[in-house]
């Protein structure tokens, strides 16, 4: 194996794709703009849904990039060797283009070959789809990774659970992967171990998705005209695959991290499984907080969606920190200590520093009133006591909602001479992790964005809506982000104060003239510096020189986006206003409607 650093494994698979004729494309934000379906970009093929339906990408049809992504469905695994909230993913697709017989020779050349990887070809394994009465066993695949040199007893047929993707919805393009794993040390689990196991004999590191076929509402799967292939690579797993560390944060990722917790903590990283665990989860959820917060569409902490995670992830590394004796104000530090180490790559957390920062301190300062509430219900449970022993329930409850760690309300019961019933806790604790994770399925299992007529018609509004905004409130108002149902839209934008009702009657007048007006819609191919120079707005995420869609709607708005449209602003019948609330410090939300279409 060929030791790197994280940025050279980066650089590396950009380039290895680059040379193959693939467009470099830059991650997208971390808050998807009109998706209903998940909270944030999970995977690198999030932001690329229109496209893998169809649409077509203005910088072709073989793609790489490193996409930026947070997954909070295993937030309380966090703290162990290798759970991250915030990861980076490496990855490829082919638009239509290339299938199987070119990418599983080029995956097994980038792991393999001296020039990049350089993976011993007897540590690695490989997964296909073993096939059932839907869909035939992907012989093909294994055929292919016999024919690149593996052997027959490293190639495992495994079911759909294991070697399947999607559809993401009930319907949609779906088909079978194949999966790469690095050997371990570990000695197999008994006769039957396979990638299939969780006994960590197998490391997956690689991932090639191939969209073959399309699963209709009666449940057949037909094969796709236009097929696509998708891949996702970890950096973290990977680098820590490459330079033999046993955990992700013992990789160059978490390295000036870890060093400003110990030097701000006076405690030493590894002294102790707590201590460990600790400085692991301040890391991580400061590293994924400093990413949300300093998205280009980032928003502050909230009581729902995106802003309730953002919340928890802070909550629960001041908790951490606490029990590390971090000072006041550690949390600011910490992020600038990320900012400083990603910056290069990704512009924006320098772009929104103060933002960072600013909504950190705010945060922690709220949680330390929310302790003391915390502190003073301790008391009143306490006070009410019978007998000797706090309920599960009940220190469940303090977790819960005052965000007290259970070990705090050990400590404060011993010092009353009390005791809590441990096991209670964690009952409650783990119907709290199952509720958790099975909201997390039902929100990611909801489907991909919807791209029907009305999803194009609601979202088209969100760009008059956001013009107009621009128009009434100024230009400073900046998209924060946007969600769209079959029945409403959403659209957070920056600005902060409550708006007057005059302000949302003229915002609303203003989108309705533009309906009223039938305008066409158009869009050209152009540039970011090309799309700019012509007064365009949106959230410029692209590289420069990189090709993106510009949508124009006659003189009332030019935007750059990837989304579905209508094709003139007479579809959008009328404009509602519903609601105009805060979102999150600085962030306003509105909800809105649109008019229902004379043959709907």
């Amino acid at each position: 194996m060929k030791p790197m650093t994280s940025a050279e494994l980066r650089s590396m698979f950009l380039k290895f794709f680059q040379d193959k004729g693939h467009a470099v494309i830059s991650s997208a934000s971390l808050i998807p703009e009109n998706d209903p379906t998940v909270l944030f970009t999970t995977a690198g093929m999030h932001p690329l849904v229109p496209y893998l339906l169809g649409a077509k990408h203005p910088a072709g049809t073989r793609l790489t990039d490193v996409q930026k992504c947070v997954r909070t469905g295993d937030i309380d695994d966090v703290g162990d060797f290798s759970h991250l909230t915030f990861f980076e993913m490496l990855g490829n697709w082919s638009l239509g283009d290339y299938f199987k017989k070119e990418m599983i020779p080029w995956s097994w050349e980038f792991l393999t070959s001296p020039e990049y990887l350089g993976l011993p070809k007897e540590r690695l394994a490989f997964s296909v789809f073993a096939g059932d009465e839907n869909c035939p066993r992907d012989e093909e695949s294994a055929r292919l990774w016999r024919d690149c040199g593996v052997a027959e007893d490293r190639i495992f047929f495994l079911p759909k659970e294991n070697n399947w993707w999607g559809p993401a919805g009930l319907t949609g393009p779906c088909g079978p992967d194949s999966e790469m794993f690095i050997i371990t040390d570990k000695a197999p689990c008994g006769p039957d171990c396979s990638p299939a196991c969780s006994c960590g004999r197998y490391l997956e590191i690689w991932n090639d998705v191939f969209m073959q076929y399309n699963k209709t509402q009666d449940g057949a799967f037909e094969p796709l005209a236009k097929k696509n292939v998708d891949t996702g690579m970890g950096l973290e797993r990977t680098i820590c695959v490459l330079t033999g560390k046993k955990s992700v944060y013992e990789t160059d990722l978490f390295e000036n991290i870890l060093g400003k917790i110990a030097e701000l903590s006076g405690k030493t990283y590894g002294e102790s499984d707590t201590v460990t665990k600790a400085f692991r989860i301040v890391a991580d959820h400061l590293r994924t907080a400093t990413f949300i917060l300093g998205d280009d569409r980032g928003m502050g902490p909230s009581n729902v969606g995106q802003g309730y995670v953002l919340r928890r992830l802070i909550r629960r590394a001041v908790r951490y920190g606490m029990e590390l004796g971090l000072p006041e104000g550690f949390t600011g530090e910490i992020a600038k200590v990320i900012v400083e180490q990603y910056k290069t790559v990704y512009p924006e957390l320098t772009r929104n520093a103060a933002f960072v920062l600013e909504q950190l301190a705010l945060e922690e300062n709220r949680f330390d009133k929310t302790l003391r509430q915390g502190n003073h219900e301790f008391e009143k449970i306490a006070a009410r006591l019978e007998g000797t022993v706090i309920d599960g329930e009940s220190a469940f409850h303090l977790y819960d909602t005052y965000g007290f760690p259970v070990e705090m309300t050990l400590e404060l019961a011993s010092e009353k001479g009390l005791t809590v019933d441990r096991e209670g806790y964690e009952a409650c604790f783990r119907r709290h992790q199952e509720n958790s994770h099975a909201g997390a399925d039902a929100v990611f299992k909801g489907g991909l964005a919807d791209h029907s007529e009305q999803t194009a018609r609601l979202h088209t509004a969100t760009h008059l809506l956001h013009a107009a905004l621009r128009k009434v409130l100024g230009p400073e108002v900046a998209q924060k982000g946007s969600n769209i149902t079959a029945e409403r839209l959403r659209f957070d934008f920056s600005f902060g104060r409550k708006m007057t009702r005059e302000e949302i009657a003229e915002v609303e007048k203003l989108v309705n003239e533009s309906i009223a007006a039938a305008v066409p819609i158009s869009h050209v191919e152009t540039t970011v510096a090309e799309a700019k120079a012509l007064g365009a707005i949106g959230l410029f995420e692209s590289k420069y020189g990189e090709k993106v869609k510009m949508y124009t709607m006659g003189d009332f708005s030019r935007e750059i986006c990837g989304g579905p449209h209508a094709e003139n602003t007479a579809e959008l019948v009328s404009f509602t206003i519903q609601k105009e609330e805060s979102s999150s410090s600085g962030v306003r939300r509105i909800k809105a409607v649109i008019g229902a279409k004379a043959d709907s």
